[in-house]
């Protein structure tokens, strides 16, 4: 059987009539507003500032090319999953600001899915719910906890609700699986197919981007790049897992691999055997998370966490594959699903996502320094970087909009997270908490309950 292909499988199935075919050759000298990274973050906000402030000169800069590291990368889950909890928004902003932070990520899975009925080819968006597995008596109950706080938050069945055994078999058939919990809030994406749409779209508005330029440092009213140096007003700093490179910056954000796998199309008749009918996508309530959807053209796309943390936030293209991680990303999906029992993984990719120290994305501008910035989704960003767009776009455009007080009183707006350890520090605490996750899953497997002791070194080496 051959070996994977080390490409991502969103490359592979990227039709080369929609790949973005480039936009300015050079940066220019001075820009009302630059951006400095061309994935969801920045092309989103270049193109709700265009939609408010037409008139503003907007430059996206970008180190590879569009949609290079998570955006083009991920797992394809348009979600309304936030990084932190709602408990901890609550405790530091109140009740109703955790129910506006969540609202607002529901409505913003719609303003994808509009989008993308209005500027994306067919099949680049479904709308098929999500799914949260239990299959253990511990992970039932975790799932039970998540389920009662977005309940405590004001949130009904009709968007978090517990699906009995039957009822999550109906949906996927799942080994050991003992009830779920669904929600309408979710889709699926082609991931790179639409930050190629997106970048067209922001491309044919008239704002600049400049591909293969390397930012060197930001700075209020400046920018450094390997191309000279950039005047700007406004400068917005969307670089998320790659934020470590810049100077003085290397602490705030943390860069964690997550890694993936995909199958060769199934047949029919497999999936009559798993379901997921409606392209669900899935989880299961283990520490160690893994996540999966059914793509358009029938393949698994199936990934997870586990990668080691590199010393000093190492960022490297040979850590984007791991031959190891890809055998458990294998021999955990065949054991969710035994009917691929015999299917090829085909691909084998992975990339960089960010992590704040309190797991909490945060979105901000200083209007008297003009420096902005969004990010630390800690894997989440498919739609928060939408919602993050917008808000960025509602603070820098400063003309008022039916809609702007909500975006600009959302509790991430201003959110300052703590820094990261410096090294050894760093390195020692993340890995002991992998380690520590990947054993209380094994002990789960092995024993049927929870590792107290795990669970709880766990919780004290990362904080959360």
């Amino acid at each position: 059987m051959p070996s994977p292909s080390r490409r991502s499988v969103w490359v592979d199935t990227l039709p080369d009539h929609e790949r973005f075919a480039g936009g300015a050759s050079t940066p220019p000298g001075d820009a009302d507003v630059v951006i400095v990274g061309a994935g969801y973050t920045g092309l989103w906000t270049a193109w709700y500032l265009h939609e408010r402030r037409p008139d503003l000169r907007v430059v996206v800069l970008e180190a590879e090319h569009v949609g290079f590291g998570a955006s083009g990368r991920n797992g394809g889950w348009s979600s309304a999953i936030l990084p932190m909890s709602l408990d901890a928004v609550a405790h530091r902003h109140g009740a109703a600001a955790a129910h506006r932070m969540q609202d607002a990520m529901h409505r913003t899975v719609d303003e994808i899915e509009r989008f993308a009925v209005q500027h994306v080819a067919d099949g680049v968006f479904h709308r098929g719910g999500t799914l949260d597995v239990a299959r253990s008596a511990p992970q039932e109950e975790r799932l039970r906890e998540h389920l009662g706080e977005m309940h405590r938050h004001g949130f009904s069945d009709d968007d978090y609700r517990w699906l009995g055994r039957a009822d999550t078999e109906a949906l996927v058939r799942m080994t050991d699986a003992i009830g779920a919990v669904w929600t309408p809030h979710c889709g699926t994406v082609h991931p790179l197919r639409l930050v190629h749409a997106l970048a067209r779209t922001v491309a044919s508005a008239g704002v600049d981007i400049v591909e293969g330029v390397r930012v060197e440092s930001i700075e209020p009213g400046r920018v450094t790049t390997s191309h000279g140096t950039i005047s700007a007003d406004t400068v917005v700093r969307a670089t998320e897992g790659y934020t470590s490179r810049l100077p003085g910056y290397r602490r705030d954000l943390l860069p964690i691999y997550s890694l993936m796998i995909a199958t060769e199309p199934l047949p029919d008749a497999v999936w009559a055997e798993i379901g997921l009918a409606e392209r669900p996508t899935f989880a299961d309530g283990r520490h160690l998370i893994i996540y999966g959807q059914r793509t358009a053209d029938g393949r698994f796309a199936f990934g997870g966490r586990g990668a080691p943390y590199h010393f000093g936030s190492r960022i490297s293209p040979e850590f984007d594959h791991d031959d190891r991680i890809a055998e458990l990303l294998s021999t955990s999906l065949r054991r969710l699903f035994p009917a691929i029992a015999e299917a090829a993984i085909t691909h084998h990719w992975g990339g960089v996502l960010a992590a704040p120290r309190d797991w909490h994305c945060a979105v901000r501008y200083d209007a008297r320094t003009g420096m902005a910035s969004a990010g630390g989704y800690a894997g989440d960003g498919v739609s928060t970087t939408n919602l993050a767009g917008r808000t960025l776009a509602a603070l820098i455009g400063g003309e008022h909009r039916d809609g702007d007080d909500e975006l600009v009183r959302l509790p991430w707006v201003g959110h300052r997270s703590r820094r990261w350890e410096p090294e050894p520090l760093r390195w020692l605490g993340v890995n002991a908490g992998r380690t520590a996750a990947r054993r209380a899953d094994e002990s789960e497997a092995a024993h049927g309950r929870e590792s107290r002791v795990w669970g709880r070194a766990m919780s004290l080496i990362l904080g959360r």
